[in-house]
């Protein structure tokens, strides 16, 4: 243990042996003034904190030094009540406030219990109450305003969590202070009930088992029952303005000096009118010459203080041209202009009630929750979204960018709602036609009035924010494969090693590295797949990652582990999938052609062939989508990622399975066949 730290425990062990065990007068006058000497080291470090929070210990603090000058009073007591006397700093202190006059003393000394108890304790105490109470309704509003800003870009996940930890703290410590506060009222109220005991208590033992004289019996405890409150009042003064100013304190550029002079001397030409009401009160009895001075040092302040101001303005102004010129020049400067943000919303100017909160628009919320959505359904946590407004684009219109390229775009019209068609043409509702963002459909911005009238007609209505929501949505889904990297890869596996760190110690860094990982996954999110059940992954990855490293080979072995849930995504009602088979003679011709080489395997097959074959799936898609399905082509496993290949760059929406991803128990219904007969 350090010596800092045993030096705490047995500062509180020695508190426990004052209550008990009685001390020499010497022993006592060290710790009074050990325990003025730690007052003053408090109230200077609160006037030198710039928030609350530099000084966080203080409530605990607090109690201990309320329990030391209540200890110290309990052994002043027993000295002065026993042996008349408390040592040479107790008897200093009475002598010099009591003087030939005890009564005087005591009157002083009872104006200053006054002042603490009325004034500072029970302001400190109100203050500390109030101010527990405002931090506890401030916290879902502080709260909010992190995830703005984190939706925003404007901070990073490792800021925002340092600033939710912050209001956490600052909650904990204004309630702390509160009930600490109630240590510093009670201490007053000891301290006036300590003094009329010693004074009491001190008469009687003097004039009865002493055998004391009435005057001397009031002169001696008198002086020593003052001069024991005099040493333990001051520095409960000096504490319990340090609790009034630690709760009052909001934070600042700098400490409490500071802002008192840059803050109360701020408008040097007021000392001038100070120092003409001062300097006119002299032609009233009051001393002339008194006024006069006092008049003159306040215009002579105010004229000094009037000449530096426009001085330091222009080197600041010269200071802050200086540093935004050397923050130009600088190369880290350049290379911050580097960074690209992974996802981006921009907005025409029409569009920013939208993302206003004070204008009623919640778009910052409807993003974290898209964030939450896609990280349950994708199993990946999505980067923070910048939103901002570009003056560039038109009005009404926004776009979404995914590292720095544009990958959808579209226009809003916020006073109007978005009607899409159940599915016949309703010629007679009045809009304007446009077409739906997310998924292509025909649709019309119908006016407010309207509303009612196109859900009656069988009309799908929503308003703005969830149709750019949506859109956001889509686009993150479709091309979250581009946002998985091996960073965000690590961060995914190092998850996963808190419960199953055997498994992730037999795939990875041995036998594959976080890159062919990354492929893996980013292969599958890549076709709609959800990465979340990663464990099954893993497991699929360990038993056949010893076996080859080619990412498409592994990428289907972990598909096929992954049946059950491609089954699930998939399948329609009563347990059946409709499906587009593909002939024997195509699956053939395929598996043909397939080249092997050192660096994977690909497709090689004659551009005749290919046309046939795209030729034939286009026919059976158009089929499948007169009936509004989603088409999807049921091959066998080894040809599976090699029609994908072939098919994405004109079919990107159809869905390639293979039969070992399908559950046995699935009923497979074959509504097409691909062929080049």
């Amino acid at each position: 243990m350090k010596p800092r730290d045993l030096s705490v425990l047995l500062g509180v062990i020695l508190i426990i042996i004052m209550l008990v065990i009685p001390l020499p007068g010497w022993l006592l006058s060290i710790l009074i003034l050990t325990n003025i000497s730690l007052a003053l080291i408090v109230i200077l470090v609160s006037m030198n904190t710039v928030e609350a929070l530099q000084f966080s210990i203080f409530p605990s603090l607090l109690l201990l030094l309320t329990l030391f000058r209540l200890g110290l009073n309990v052994s002043t007591t027993r000295s002065i009540l026993s042996e008349a006397d408390a040592g040479g700093v107790v008897e200093t202190f009475g002598t010099f406030v009591i003087g030939d006059n005890p009564l005087v003393g005591f009157v002083v000394f009872s104006i200053l219990v006054i002042i603490q108890f009325l004034v500072i304790t029970k302001g400190s105490e109100r203050v500390s109450e109030v101010a527990a109470r405002f931090t506890l309704d401030a916290m879902p509003g502080k709260q909010m305003s992190i995830d703005a800003d984190l939706n925003a870009g404007m901070i990073n996940e490792q800021q925002a969590k340092e600033r939710r930890e912050k209001i956490e703290h600052e909650a904990d410590f204004y309630g702390a202070m509160d009930g600490a506060s109630k240590f510093v009222k009670g201490d007053a109220i000891a301290g006036i009930i300590i003094v009329l005991i010693n004074i009491i208590f001190g008469l009687i033992i003097g004039m009865v088992q002493m055998e004391m004289s009435f005057q001397e019996a009031i002169t001696t405890y008198m002086q020593l029952t003052v001069g024991d409150g005099l040493v333990s009042q001051i520095p409960a003064l000096l504490i319990a303005t340090a609790t009034g100013i630690v709760v009052t304190r909001v934070a600042s550029q700098g400490n409490l000096g500071t802002d008192v002079t840059a803050q109360l001397l701020r408008y040097p030409k007021l000392l001038y009118i100070a120092a003409g009401t001062i300097f006119f009160l002299g032609f009233t009895p009051i001393n002339f010459l008194l006024t006069t001075v006092i008049a003159l040092f306040l215009a002579f302040g105010g004229y000094w203080l009037s000449r530096p101001v426009v001085e330091s303005e222009t080197d600041q102004e010269m200071e802050d041209v200086e540093a935004d010129s050397g923050q130009m020049k600088s190369p880290e400067n350049v290379v911050g202009l580097l960074s690209m943000d992974p996802i981006e919303f921009e907005f025409g100017y029409a569009l920013i009630p939208l993302a206003d909160a004070n204008q009623g628009g919640d778009l910052l919320d409807r993003v974290v929750m898209i964030r939450r959505q896609l990280a349950i359904e994708l199993g990946v946590v999505i980067p923070v979204v910048r939103i901002r407004d570009n003056i560039q684009l038109n009005p009404n219109e926004y776009r979404l960018k995914i590292k720095g390229n544009e990958m959808a775009k579209g226009e809003l019209l916020l006073d109007h709602y978005l009607a899409m068609s159940p599915g016949m043409e309703d010629d007679d509702l009045e809009g304007i036609m446009t077409t739906e963002p997310a998924f292509g459909l025909p649709a019309k911005w119908i006016s407010d009035d309207m509303k009612d009238e196109a859900e009656l007609s069988g009309y799908t209505v929503v308003d703005p924010a969830s149709v750019v929501s949506t859109h956001i949505t889509e686009v993150i889904k479709k091309h979250a494969h581009l946002l998985l990297g091996r960073q965000e890869t690590k961060q995914l596996i190092d998850h996963l090693k808190e419960t199953y760190p055997i498994l992730v110690d037999e795939v990875t860094p041995e036998p594959l590295p976080i890159g062919d990982i990354q492929k893996v996954l980013a292969k599958l999110l890549r076709e709609n797949i959800s990465i979340r059940n990663l464990p099954v992954i893993f497991e699929t990855l360990a038993d056949f990652g010893k076996m080859t490293n080619d990412t498409d080979l592994l990428t289907e072995y972990a598909r096929q582990a992954l049946s059950a849930q491609i089954t699930k995504q998939y399948v329609q009602a009563e347990n059946t999938l409709k499906v587009i088979t593909i002939s024997n003679d195509v699956e053939k011709m395929i598996a043909e052609n397939i080249q092997q080489t050192e660096h994977g395997s690909y497709l090689s097959l004659d551009p005749e062939s290919q046309q046939l074959i795209i030729r034939s799936v286009s026919e059976q898609v158009e089929q499948i989508a007169i009936g509004e399905e989603t088409p999807i082509i049921l091959c066998s496993p080894t040809i599976r990622m090699y029609v994908k290949q072939l098919l994405d760059r004109f079919f990107p929406n159809v869905v390639i399975l293979s039969y070992n991803e399908l559950e046995p128990n699935l009923e497979v219904k074959s509504v097409g066949v691909v062929n080049v007969a």
